[in-house]
């Protein structure tokens, strides 16, 4: 387990997670309230996360229409963006907080995958056993379903514990010295006007 004192905790990340995630399914605006910090940053990122999440079901309705779906759309690209802005924002705040101690060690190891990106797995993985468990108990549901969710429902824990364990142990190996991590810009160009084709090509022809 991480150092007391540290930022960085699996058991602390997943109680948040899965406790906004309870919050939000009554209310979306109920944000967690004296967050700050690094906490603050991981319940945003989670948020974003739970936005795509509903709104990817919304796409996918049978019932929704050409301009309804291109209102999703727009705001997927929104959301995801935002979403990987805030998984940054977390490696940012860590190297940081390891700056502090003079970590990590230069010559340690590097690990390919930073704890943001990890804390964005354990927000899906969250969402994933939040929408499991209701259909397990999804009254009226055909036979078997809740067979075949339980299932799933093991499987998603098991995953997630792995992955939990995993971040603590990189954690503790960076503060050992042990290994290091280094922020990784996803530099996305699809919502970038200036490096979208698309875009930028569609407004060249608009200018007379």
């Amino acid at each position: 387990m991480p150092t007391p004192g540290t930022p960085l905790s699996s058991s602390q990340i997943i109680t948040l997670h899965d406790r906004c995630t309870v919050a939000w399914h009554h209310d979306v605006a109920a944000a967690p309230a004296s967050l700050a910090g690094f906490e603050r940053t991981v319940a945003e990122q989670h948020l974003a996360n739970f936005e795509l999440w509903h709104a990817e079901d919304d796409a996918r309705s049978p019932e929704a229409s050409d301009h309804h779906l291109a209102s999703i759309k727009r705001f997927i690209d929104h959301a995801n963006q935002r979403r990987n802005d805030l998984s940054e924002q977390c490696d940012v705040f860590l190297l940081n907080f390891l700056s502090q101690q003079d970590l990590p060690a230069p010559n340690a190891e590097l690990h390919s995958e930073s704890p943001g990106l990890i804390l964005d797995r354990l927000s899906i993985l969250s969402l994933k056993l939040f929408h499991t468990r209701e259909e397990v108990d999804r009254p009226q549901a055909p036979t078997g379903h809740s067979e075949r969710n339980l299932q799933r429902l093991h499987i998603l824990a098991e995953q997630r514990d792995d992955l939990a364990g995993a971040l603590d142990r990189l954690w503790q190996q960076v503060l050992n010295g042990q290994r290091r991590f280094k922020l990784y810009r996803q530099l996305k160009m699809y919502n970038d006007p200036a490096l979208n084709p698309a875009v930028y090509a569609s407004r060249s022809k608009s200018v007379p």
